[in-house]
């Protein structure tokens, strides 16, 4: 398939993505405490002018790897600090994995045009992948990583096993600076797997030289990765070494397993996840068809992606949704492929459900929503009657086999983007840390301490430019600091419910209210508690 059919292919999704960022971009902030955080890795990158070794709020931070920090300073060095870069990092590598999925469905059906027109509409409209697309976080460019190996994998079984096995080892390298060694996980198993999906007529690659050419590959890409976490390390210390070498392999497994989510955690989840395409009936007759109709190449490439990682991340207790995302191309390619061999059930139960969900935008719009914290404040009415205009209009358009596919995905993305416009002024209040960053900007340019009361995840450095770090404050450390710096002030974390008498600013967090204190005030408050007349003050906790 020629590149320029590949781009005319690609478009409609494309032209979906860049609405949905451009939505992201004004209606929704950096949200605490993952995108805050990593930004504000990067803007201390930025001011120490330090690529080696990564630091949160003045400490070495070992958690993550350095290539999106990399990249967010990159296009600061071009465009200058802003926060508009960081959120373009993911759409554009969501780009980039709508084409190299399409270009996977050329090489697995080549002569069935419908399989890639589908997989990109299915892909680029799936709800879980849309968040992620639109969001600052790892995942996404993960998911491109591994796009690049499993593409390298079917070079080098129909055509190149060196080139393929080259870019097999471009993609661990790279996947390993962008979120770790899980990147093996990802591509291993397909890899392993290559005899049953790779094999044909005259019985496919050398399978010695296949194996050995993927410890090579594991290799190299080894070679890549080191080539940052060595100087990292030396650079670092012998504590951060121990982070980056030990901390990111076998202390990640030990913490895979520190949450207590039973095995099947993630099954009920998948339709909404996979909203609209796994809620569609007619897919389900797809499905159900398998048996009858057999498992292609291509399908069997497609499961041995993507069924032994979701049961590996099934076993994991501490699963997180977005360890599913570099899974969601298997899956587009699944079931596009699926589509395009048989005809479809109409679009009724997705388009109903979205009519559903845009009736109760519109009832609590107008009735009030249940509102204990005070997050959500005034919603508006007008996303929810578009939402079930929509639905409704889906529900008739569906009936036509030829818009099917086309109504489902704009249905979805339509979605999307209406329950981010709908929870937009809500989410503004509790979730943009720039006033509470901006207050304690001020306080530190005229030379006073702040400290954070409880675990701090950097959630204000890059919203307010912050130079200094905040003075991270545990259990007990309060009276003390408070008398070692007089002036000061600190950030506490209190029920909604409760008010505080005094505080120099406040603001809704994540369900709580940030109130900013003087040292005076904050030492009000401990003399209340000790009398009995007031509450312990909370301390936020987190997960990295």
């Amino acid at each position: 398939m020629m590149n320029s059919q590949i781009l005319k292919t690609a478009a409609g999704p494309a032209l979906i993505l860049a609405l949905l960022t451009l939505v992201a971009l004004l209606v929704r902030p950096l949200t605490p405490i993952d995108e805050t955080r990593y930004v504000s890795v990067a803007w201390e990158m930025w001011l120490k002018d330090e690529y080696l070794v990564l630091f949160k709020n003045g400490e070495p931070y070992s958690h993550k790897p350095p290539l999106l920090f990399w990249l967010y300073n990159l296009g600061w060095a071009v465009f200058g600090v802003n926060e508009w870069w960081p959120r373009l990092v993911s759409p554009l590598f969501s780009l980039g994995g709508l084409l190299l999925t399409l270009s996977i469905a050329c090489r697995l059906w080549p002569d069935e045009p419908d399989s890639r027109r589908n997989a990109p509409w299915i892909l680029g409209t799936s709800l879980l992948w849309m968040v992620f697309s639109t969001s600052a976080m790892f995942d996404v460019m993960l998911a491109f990583f591994v796009l690049i190996g499993m593409r390298g994998l079917l070079i080098a079984a129909n055509e190149s096993m060196k080139r393929g096995f080259v870019w097999l080892a471009v993609a661990i390298g790279f996947g390993v600076l962008a979120k770790g060694p899980v990147i093996l996980l990802h591509l291993l198993p397909a890899a392993a797997l290559a005899p049953w999906w790779a094999a044909g007529p005259g019985g496919g690659p050398n399978w010695k030289r296949w194996y050995g050419a993927i410890l090579l590959a594991i290799l190299g890409g080894a070679g890549i990765a080191l080539a940052w976490a060595i100087p990292a390390a030396i650079h670092g210390g012998e504590e951060y070494r121990n982070a980056i070498f030990w901390g990111q392999t076998a202390n990640r497994m030990v913490d895979s397993f520190a949450h207590k989510r039973p095995i099947w955690w993630y099954l009920p989840l998948l339709p909404l996840l996979l909203f609209p395409w796994l809620v569609w009936p007619g897919l389900w007759g797809r499905f159900a068809a398998v048996k009858r109709e057999g498992l292609d190449r291509g399908l069997r490439f497609c499961l041995a992606w993507a069924a032994p990682v979701f049961v590996a991340f099934s076993f994991i207790s501490g699963k997180q949704i977005h360890y599913l995302v570099p899974l969601f191309p298997a899956f587009a390619l699944f079931a596009g492929h699926l589509l395009a061999r048989g005809k479809a059930g109409g679009a009724w139960l997705p388009a109903l459900l979205s009519a559903l969900a845009g009736g109760v935008m519109v009832y609590f719009a107008v009735a009030g929503l249940p509102d204990k914290s005070g997050i959500w404040g005034e919603l508006p009415w007008w996303p929810g009657v578009v939402l079930l205009t929509a639905g409704l209009g889906a529900l008739w358009l569906g009936k036509a086999e030829n818009l099917r596919l086309a109504v489902l995905a704009i249905l979805g993305a339509s979605l999307f983007a209406l329950v981010q416009i709908y929870i937009a002024p809500g989410a503004a209040r509790s979730y943009d840390m720039h006033p509470m960053a901006k207050a304690i900007k001020q306080l530190q340019d005229r030379g006073m301490a702040v400290a954070n009361l409880g675990k701090y995840h950097a959630q204000f450095q890059f919203a307010g430019r912050l130079e200094q770090p905040l003075v991270q404050l545990g259990p007990g450390d309060l009276p003390a600091w408070l008398e070692k710096n007089p002036q000061g002030a600190v950030v506490v974390y209190v029920s909604r419910k409760r008010t505080l008498p005094e505080s120099l600013f406040a603001q809704p967090y994540r369900g709580e209210t940030a109130a900013l204190l003087s040292a005076a005030q904050a030492r009000m408050q401990l003399e209340l508690i000790a009398s009995g007349k007031g509450k312990a003050l909370k301390l936020p906790e987190g997960e990295e």
